[in-house]
């Protein structure tokens, strides 16, 4: 008989917790017990680039409680993903210890833990950690009488009640995408106090580029603002505003695909340019991958405005990573960084050079990639990416944390909720933990409120016309208040997708895109979130610092962040916890956050639900 005792989440068994830089000493120990005498027990891993199998004897330490204590102080000298499990050799025989359900067990064909060794050099901006971030969808967010549309070089739609539902296939013929509510720059800027009340210190633009359709994702000219949202002129100076106001801009790069209508590809020669779709010799030709020119071609899921391009193209490489390329011209007139729009679909190379790019240009630009998977062990272009070892961004859309959060507010298991959570902070590297884009809604997804309040099901064809209804809102916006503490308590950056913060409710895009409902506000809800904003702000140290699992019990989640103690009770029960030499009960659907005992989150535990 043999038992084990391991636990990688653990500092006594592993330690430090977590991701580690190359080169950095790990200590392993691990806990024994056999019925005959141990012979050897050894540490095998191996990395995931080579898969090249290591072993090393581990040393006896000690006894307790009757297991003897084997030890081992290592250090992985490349960045990449390592895999490891333990190898215990008796007189009676050889048993393997590894991973199953996530505990450590005994047996054959088990898991792997996994111990991820970035780069020692690899850093992330320091200004942005632990800051609130504002994501606008720049069509649906502000229109400000004093900037009216350019010329376009496209047919385009505009809805003159802000309030319309937007286009889409079930009702609009032929439909295109290009129906715009002329949200716009100056908008923006005279939305700023607004947004600044909330505690943001980070504005997330949805694409701004010229574009035929309303979302932006069809590229017509990267080095132009389309002329619905505003001028180059007027981005600057958004910018200076913001700044002033200590508020940084980061904009949404899509780099794996441009529009079909665009200078580069010119399919419907609308541009003077001699796009792709034009002449065999066209500049832009080897940009994309035509199977029978010219109206065959690789596309974007098959969607024909949306031709990909050849990422590690030299002359596309160039045109955007390029000393005064895309990435340098935005920076140059005030963007702070980049999210990248589907990461994934980008190559190693690519990546690479985009990177290197941005940060020559200002070292602390903010480098965040679209990933909805856990981005350390994510597979694309046939190979494990290396998007969190450095070199490639600095973090991700948090989409994991936000399964995690909108089921445990939901379901209430505690334990999936806190296995969710720390699997993530032991595979990512700390300083990207700080950075990670914490999401509850996005333009991709269907808005929190509507998630939680909507249990029918809805057809797909009658969501634009449903209208929640009053139990429906109450219910929904009782856990979007529950989930939006935990999307601000946890580590990393909390991201308001505008409108959340005042109730505005939608099912998947384009529902989720409706236009800022002025005038019909949840003052409660927006209350709410400035409450929020503030305690973010006023305690930024501790939430870019130690997190802690504090309490588990029935619906009860609690841990610390710093000298913070924060608690929601999502269960049916009524919980307790003890802090400070203070009792503080937890009915069904509270939550708090507290310090040194005292609540700072409200003078009454704010009840939710």
């Amino acid at each position: 008989m043999i038992n084990i005792l391991y636990d990688s989440k653990s500092k006594t068994f592993k330690n430090p917790f977590g991701a580690v830089k190359n080169g950095e000493k790990v200590c392993f120990s691990i806990h024994v017990f056999s019925d005959t005498p141990i012979q050897d027990v050894k540490l095998i891993y191996k990395n995931d680039s080579e898969k090249i199998s290591n072993n090393i004897s581990m040393i006896k330490e000690g006894e307790c409680k009757g297991f003897s204590i084997y030890a081992l102080e290592i250090s992985f000298n490349t960045p990449d993903l390592y895999f490891y499990r333990f190898e215990v050799k008796t007189q009676e025989g050889t048993y393997f210890i590894g991973l199953k359900d996530e505990i450590a067990a005994v047996g054959d064909s088990l898991d792997e833990w996994q111990i991820t060794v970035y780069d020692k050099d690899f850093k992330t901006p320091d200004w942005a950690k632990g800051s609130v971030m504002y994501q606008i969808f720049p069509d649906r967010f502000a229109r400000s009488d004093n900037f009216s549309p350019l010329t376009a070089k496209n047919e385009r739609k505009i809805h003159t009640n802000w309030y319309d539902v937007p286009e889409f296939i079930y009702d609009t013929p032929h439909y295109r995408a290009n129906d715009y509510f002329c949200g716009n720059i100056e908008g923006i800027i005279e939305k700023l106090e607004y947004i600044k009340s909330l505690g943001v210190s980070i504005i997330y633009l949805n694409p701004i580029f010229e574009s035929p359709e309303y979302h932006r994702y069809s590229t017509g000219n990267y080095l132009n603002v389309d002329p619905y949202f505003g001028t180059n002129e007027q981005f600057e100076k958004l910018c200076r505003i913001c700044k002033e106001k200590g508020i940084r801009i980061i904009l949404d790069g899509v780099f794996s695909h441009t529009g079909a209508d665009s200078i580069y590809f010119n399919k419907y020669s609308n541009y003077e340019s001699v796009g792709a779709f034009n002449s065999l010799d066209s500049p832009y030709y080897d940009w994309y991958n035509f199977h029978d020119y010219p109206n065959k071609y690789e596309s974007w899921w098959g969607f024909e405005n949306l031709p990909n391009v050849n990422e590690t193209n030299p002359e596309y490489l160039k045109y955007i990573t390029g000393r005064g390329g895309v990435t340098d011209f935005w920076q140059g007139l005030g963007a702070s960084g980049w999210r990248l729009d589907v990461a994934d679909e980008l190559p190693d190379e690519f990546l690479d050079s985009l990177y290197s790019s941005i940060k020559s240009k200002d070292e602390n630009a903010l480098v965040i990639g679209e990933v909805w998977e856990d981005a350390t062990t994510k597979f694309a272009y046939g190979k494990r990416r290396r998007y969190l070892l450095g070199g490639q961004m600095d973090s991700v859309m948090n989409y994991p944390w936000r399964t995690a959060i909108l089921d445990f507010v939901k379901y209430a298991d505690e334990k999936l909720f806190c296995e969710r959570l720390l699997n993530l902070m032991e595979n990512y590297p700390p300083h990207v933990i700080h950075c990670l884009m914490n999401i509850i809604s996005t333009h991709d997804t269907m808005r929190t409120i509507t998630h939680f309040g909507v249990e029918s099901d809805i057809r797909d064809e009658d969501k634009g016309r449903y209208v929640m209804s009053e139990n429906e809102y109450r219910k929904g916006k009782k856990l979007l208040l529950l989930a939006a503490f935990l999307q601000f308590t946890l580590p990393g950056i909390p991201c308001i997708y505008y409108g959340d913060e005042v109730g505005l409710w939608g099912f998947g895009d384009p529902y989720c895109r409706m236009a800022y409902p002025y005038g019909k506000e949840d003052v409660e809800i927006f209350d709410y979130y400035k409450r929020l904003g503030s305690i973010r702000n006023t305690y930024k140290e501790d939430f870019v610092s130690e997190f802690k699992v504090y309490t588990l019990a029935d619906g009860l989640f609690a841990f610390t962040i710093g000298n913070l103690l924060c608690a929601i009770n999502s269960g049916d029960k009524k919980q307790y916890i003890k802090a400070e030499n203070k009792e503080i009960i937890f009915s069904h659907g509270e939550n708090s956050l507290f310090s040194h005992g005292i609540d700072i989150f409200s003078k009454s535990v704010v009840i939710l639900k």
